[in-house]
């Protein structure tokens, strides 16, 4: 982002001020993203997507508001600027309102988190890509169809400037490629993908490579069976398993608990895993897919451990929710031009556990192995869990027979208290963990 543009969004920051705001900030996102996608040799999907978003956030004493643009045009500055105070005027009065009290200041154009790539590949290149996974999927035995494949590439810069004197910018760049096909026919018939995205072309899989893996997973789920209903203890694939880390980010988020609508609202420091588990969120990771240099209110960023040895140690706190809970936020406000900031986790991941995944299910004599979950039910108040799934059977250790058409069902706090990690922790989707098994789900099924 050019120095330009920086000045300009600092420039409205001013005006704001100089018009009567007692404190504002500005965020503006500029985004070029390209994507290609094939279906059965035939292109299907060619785009091209220039975008840039611009939003001014302004305070009168406890009250504030947002406006947005999709243009940086100092002509309109003006306008926006009253457009806000405007607005602000008449909205009612927020109590924990404000920008951060610690926030940085000066200016920050640079960090050491390798976060864009000057690779930019072209349509042809994307299209190349999604073919050659493709093809290599549809040449596995068993695999009767495409579902799609595609590429992309995309590069996204922020920029975010505040009335105490700091003006930061980053960007970050994404390349992924998606395989799914479709193996066997009629009623016996299942689909399965693989994908991957990363900040740097040199770090994604290659596209043959996925696509193999796409059409042997396929294969493998053909003529699936229905596990009798029962308890059963079931191993959650990683592709899965980082679900758990949503829910469980959702409950300790500081607005879900200043609200008191979280099933951990009054667990701080109470164990909730086994002794040994980390959970960490971590925004400064080298080529991280959500690293970040800075948060979405200019709070200096630094990894933060959530759940030490399995006891919970913290929330996960914007500005506004640390306010309300009488504490300090974290540095995780995340934001975009339209709306306010609200706390969110950045790369977050459990510590690898000491079994592999085959010693984690080798005492299983009955269980199902989860590759694939769909549709969720949670309350969060209670966390009762229910989910669709699929994947195998476990018998006597091994993974077995493909198996579809069930629900597993539990409660988060249970399930939490009860994980195994293995140790084959790998950081491909931003929110990440192991192989990890849960003593015992209820499975409704035949």
């Amino acid at each position: 982002m050019s120095a330009q543009t920086l000045e300009k969004i600092s420039d409205l920051v001013r005006r704001a001020r100089t018009a009567g705001a007692d404190a504002a900030d500005a965020v503006f996102v500029s985004s070029t993203a390209i994507g290609a996608g094939v279906r059965n040799g035939v292109t299907e999907d060619l785009e091209r997507s220039e975008t840039t978003d611009l939003g001014l956030r302004v305070f009168t004493g406890r009250k504030s508001a947002i406006v947005s643009t999709t243009t940086l045009d100092p002509s309109r500055f003006d306008g926006l600027v009253e457009q806000a105070l405007a607005m602000a005027r008449v909205l009612p009065e927020d109590r924990f309102a404000g920008l951060a009290p610690h926030a940085l200041t000066g200016t920050l154009t640079s960090n050491t988190l390798d976060l864009t790539d000057t690779a930019e590949p072209d349509a042809n290149a994307l299209l190349t890509r999604a073919r050659e996974g493709e093809e290599a999927a549809l040449a596995v035995n068993g695999v009767t169809n495409s579902a799609g494949s595609s590429a992309s590439w995309g590069r996204t810069d922020i920029a975010l400037v505040t009335s105490q004197d700091f003006a930061g910018t980053y960007a970050r760049t994404r390349h992924s490629t998606s395989v799914c096909v479709l193996a066997g026919k009629g009623e016996t018939m299942q689909r399965d993908y693989d994908y991957h995205g990363t900040v740097h072309l040199a770090d994604l899989d290659n596209a043959a490579v996925l696509g193999r893996s796409a059409g042997e997973k396929a294969v493998a789920r053909v003529n699936p069976v229905r596990p009798r209903t029962g308890r059963y203890p079931v191993v959650f694939h990683p592709r899965v398993a980082n679900s758990f880390l949503g829910h469980f980010i959702g409950a300790i988020n500081g607005s879900s608990i200043a609200r008191g609508t979280s099933f951990l609202k009054e667990k701080l420091g109470q164990r909730l895993f086994a002794e040994g588990v980390t959970i960490t969120d971590d925004p400064t990771r080298h080529r991280g897919l959500r690293s970040r240099p800075f948060d979405g209110e200019a709070m200096p960023v630094a990894p933060l451990e959530l759940v030490r040895d399995g006891v919970l140690q913290t929330w996960i706190l914007d500005t506004r929710s640390a306010r309300h809970l009488g504490l300090e936020s974290n540095g995780r406000a995340a934001r975009g031009t339209s709306g306010p900031p609200s706390p969110s986790a950045t790369n977050l991941s459990f510590g690898p556990g000491t079994l592999s995944p085959e010693e984690l299910m080798a005492d299983i004599k009955e269980g199902l192995f989860i590759t694939e979950m769909m549709g969720s039910s949670i309350n969060g108040l209670t966390g009762d869990y229910s989910r669709g799934a699929s994947g195998f059977m476990i018998r006597d250790g091994q993974i077995a027979e493909s198996a579809a058409e069930f629900t597993l069902a539990g409660n988060l706090l249970e399930i939490f208290a009860s994980l195994t990690l293995a140790n084959d922790l790998q950081f491909r989707f931003g929110t990440d963990a192991p192989t990890l098994r849960v003593e015992a789900l209820s499975i409704a099924g035949a």
